[in-house]
């Protein structure tokens, strides 16, 4: 940490203010922790870094013409949020480091060569999100009393989900379970999409991840409740707002660890030469005030599981 403070202030001396793009398919604001983890090691926005934040906030398409303006800008590394955002940061430049906060396959979405050696100007953090729908539905399965039928929601304008349909799907015939995959490209689907799921009478529902259902969970975890249909999400903030289930990555890691990169680059490493780094801890939520407003009751071996509870 000293000599990362250390480093900053010759930098303050130096006269030399980076310039940090920061694009992001969510809806603002940026993660706390990748900002606190920032000024931990150093960097002090207005001082020696300057933070230039896109947001398309769910609508992937607006990513091309936001990270046009942060390349406009001149940016020393730019800091992306989903597999979107990569992935239109890629194909914008490859000169201007990219640090990806968040993706579910760098490999197999081409943002890399691999995750020991990446290549090219791309590093940063794979979530694993696509490997872990057996954990998913495996979850759902022990906490729905004979569920035979889960739908998915997915986005089709998010490049990852197609492999990680294939992969819940493959999952769901070992577990014995029938998918409804419906596609929800836009926010005036997700109420057909319950009404789909209501028809074909589905016992449960699990989401991949992506901005527009992060943006949209409110509605969306709204429509599950009063539906009495228990959810699966992929982050813990859906289940804060009132989903019943979320198992995965703890995405305040892997923002503090984007910032840790940040910093090697910005000290001279080369993304090249920084391997790919993948979670080693995941946290299972459960929200106990939904399971009660939809009237199922998680059974004691799952709930002793739980890393965190909201009663």
């Amino acid at each position: 940490m000293v000599f990362a403070l250390g480093s900053a202030a010759d930098t303050q001396q130096s006269g030399k203010i980076f310039r940090l793009g920061y694009l992001a398919a969510p809806s603002p604001p940026a993660d706390k922790a990748f900002v606190q983890a920032l000024h931990d090691f150093g960097y002090v926005e207005g001082s020696n870094i300057t933070i230039e934040y896109r947001f398309a906030q769910g609508q992937d398409h607006r990513l091309p013409s936001l990270v046009g303006e942060l390349i406009d800008r001149n940016v020393d590394v730019i800091v992306t949020v989903g597999t979107p955002a990569a992935l239109a940061a890629k194909q914008a430049t490859s000169i201007i480091p990219i640090v990806m906060a968040i993706v579910a396959d760098p490999v197999g979405e081409g943002l890399v060569a691999s995750l020991a050696r990446p290549g090219g100007n791309v590093t940063g953090l794979a979530n694993l999100d696509t490997e872990l729908s057996q954990k998913r539905l495996e979850i759902l399965k022990e906490v729905v009393p004979g569920l035979s039928r889960v739908a998915i929601l997915w986005n089709p304008s998010n490049q990852a989900h197609k492999r990680a349909l294939s992969e819940s799907e493959a999952a769901a015939k070992n577990l014995g379970l029938q998918i409804q995959a419906l596609a929800v490209g836009d926010v005036s689907a997700i109420k057909g999409a319950f009404s789909a799921i209501n028809r074909e009478q589905a016992g449960a529902l699990m989401l991949l991840a992506d901005s527009l259902f992060s943006a949209s969970r409110l509605r969306i975890t709204e429509l599950a409740r009063r539906n009495r249909l228990p959810s699966m999400f992929w982050t813990r903030s859906s289940v804060e707002v009132g989903g019943l289930l979320s198992y995965g990555a703890i995405y305040s890691d892997l923002y503090r660890r984007a910032a840790l990169f940040v910093d090697k680059i910005l000290k001279g490493a080369k993304p090249a030469e920084l391997p790919v780094e993948q979670p080693t801890k995941f946290e299972l939520v459960i929200n106990l005030k939904t399971a009660k407003q939809i009237g199922l009751t998680i059974p004691p071996n799952v709930l002793a599981r739980a890393d965190r509870v909201i009663r």
